[in-house]
């Protein structure tokens, strides 16, 4: 396989911090594992033909403790091996996914909100688990074959050379040939597999998200069927990549037949010729074949190979989604002219697609204590804009400034003080409500916690709650009612260091009356604590309180 094509490969597993002590300690236990394998054949086989030979008891002495001393070592290494295996491959996959977190929080949004939600699941799900396995199945297993490749034939030829350099041979074609016939075909379907796993997650996870939509609007048997598709398509790819693993096996057996022919006729001649007893022809013919065992372990790493490399392109693709061009950490400095201290949109135009903006030609300054309302139909671009400005999504032309930088080429806590979105479809975590309001202020006490519920008019369901502040809510805000989770919302803005808020729909799910009032006690809020302050709604009515009012209609934002 061409290093260009592991370049991904390589990447990810850097990005899982692998310790190089504790792959050592896998590889050390694993081969010790199959040594032990190896030897306890040998002595077994010494024993057996040794015992038909007919000596006193006291002769087979050393051989039955051999025999139960390699027997324990095998379970026991192996145990030892598989938790030190796996201490490896969970703690990368946990350090991976910290740091593909990390990566999509400090980068923009540009083009991870282009992939489904299905497909970013199963880029930190399932394709990095495939990355984890690539230690236990793919990477100690091969080096744990190459040392007893290496082990066995010297053994073997410390009896006989030329059986060794047979055994050696043999070995050395499996250990080639079995990989090479999984990598020919393996390499027709990896990506394809991976695709249709992704394709599998997100139709499933759309069919279970929007499954009374789906149904109202008559699409559900559509979905199915798009469902269906993709899981036969997974099934051909897997159906495909189990044909190269039945020629690698057969070819795994063909080897070790091969050393059992070629071991058994220079036994049998070197035995003829007195050169070796009978007992060593026995070590000779049966000790490779747990060799075998180890070797045969290549062609399943190979498989994991391709499919981790295709499982760690998609995962490189996705850390390295939106990253801004220049490096983070004090973000970039634009001509300010005089308009430090605002937050300044100027001849912007933004879109999810590029040369596809929604709105174009915008210049806007939101100013702190300010407070601007934007009203438009759905689909106009209200969203779009607000996520362009709060640096979560590149602009398609022009350029967004806060305090004179760039929002995009802000370091996440440097953003996190500038400005802060809460979207209408804002996540509420599988945690306690404490918690939930500590995503926008980690060091908020619960006495705040308090008042800003009460300030959103949470206070009586707060007391209403078994644990209060402590209490669990279920993920995606499966436990509260709609207008709670608006409020949830809004309590995180509040809460929020930014200088600026943008607000998106904040009185969806409430009535009239109770959109007017929050609004307007969310524009005081910001004047008071002279933050800027960006609300959209579809009621304009409720925006009166604004310093200013902007329409998003036509592809364009007029005042």
């Amino acid at each position: 396989m061409r290093p260009r094509r592991l370049r991904p490969l390589r990447r990810a597993v850097g990005l899982t911090g692998l310790k190089t002590g504790q792959l050592i300690a896998a590889v050390f236990f694993g081969a010790l594992t199959q040594a032990a394998s190896v030897a306890l054949a040998g002595v077994s086989a010494w024993l057996i033909v040794r015992a038909a030979q007919m000596p006193p008891v006291l002769a087979l002495q050393v051989a039955v403790v051999g025999v139960r001393a390699f027997g324990i070592t095998r379970g026991v290494s192996r145990y030892v091996e598989r938790l030190t295996a796996h201490q490896v491959a969970l703690s990368g996959m946990t350090e991976l996914r910290v740091r593909l977190y990390e990566r999509m929080a400090a980068g923009t949004g540009t083009a991870t909100a282009a992939l489904k939600r299905g497909d970013v699941l199963a880029r930190i799900g399932s394709d990095i688990d495939d990355v984890g396995d690539l230690v236990v199945r793919g990477i100690i297993p091969a080096l744990v074959a190459g040392v007893l490749l290496v082990g066995t034939s010297l053994a073997i030829a410390a009896f006989l050379p030329l059986a060794g350099a047979a055994v050696a041979a043999c070995l050395a074609v499996v250990a080639v040939g079995a990989p090479l016939a999984t990598f020919r075909a393996a390499r027709i379907s990896e990506f394809a597999a991976s695709a249709a796993r992704a394709e599998v997650s997100a139709t499933a996870l759309n069919i279970i998200e929007n499954a009374s939509e789906l149904r109202v609007g008559g699409q559900m048997p559509a979905a199915e069927q798009a469902l269906r598709r993709h899981e036969n398509t997974l099934a051909r790819a897997v159906d495909a990549a189990a044909q190269p693993s039945a020629v690698a096996n057969a070819l795994t057996e063909v080897g070790a037949g091969a050393a059992l022919i070629a071991t058994l006729i220079l036994s049998a001649w070197a035995y003829g010729t007195g050169a070796i007893t009978a007992t060593e022809v026995g070590v000779i013919v049966l000790t490779p074949l747990a060799a075998f065992e180890a070797v045969a372990a290549l062609s399943p790493a190979a498989a994991q190979v391709y499919k981790s490399r295709a499982a760690a392109t998609r995962i490189v693709a996705l850390a390295d989604a939106g990253q801004p061009e220049r490096a983070l950490g004090g973000g970039a400095t634009a001509s300010s002219n005089g308009l430090d201290g605002k937050l300044v949109g100027r001849g912007l135009s933004v879109g999810w697609v590029q040369d596809q903006p929604v709105l174009r030609g915008i210049d806007l300054e939101l100013a702190p204590g300010e407070v601007i309302g934007l009203v438009g139909p759905s689909g106009a671009g209200k969203t779009t804009l607000l996520a362009t400005l709060a640096g979560l999504l590149e602009p398609l032309g022009g350029s967004v400034t806060v305090d004179g930088k760039d929002p995009a080429r802000l370091a996440s806590q440097e953003r996190a003080g500038a400005v802060v979105f809460i979207a209408e479809d804002a996540h509420i975590f599988a945690t306690t409500v404490l918690e939930n309001l500590r995503v926008a202020q980690g060091d908020l006490s619960p006495t705040q916690a308090v008042d800003v519920l009460e300030r959103v008019g949470l206070g009586r369901w707060l007391a209403a709650l078994p644990q209060g502040l402590d209490t669990a809510l279920g993920g995606a805000g499966s436990t509260v009612s709609g207008g709670e989770r608006r409020r949830l919302l809004l309590a995180r803005a509040l809460v929020s260091p930014a200088r600026y808020i943008l607000l998106d729909e904040p009185g969806e799910h409430l009535d009239a009356a109770d959109q007017s009032r929050l609004t307007a006690e969310l524009m005081t809020a910001a004047r008071t604590a002279n933050r800027g302050l960006m609300i959209v709604s579809h009621q304009i009515e409720t925006l009166a309180p604004a310093d200013r009012v902007w329409r998003a209609a036509n592809g364009e934002l007029q005042e």
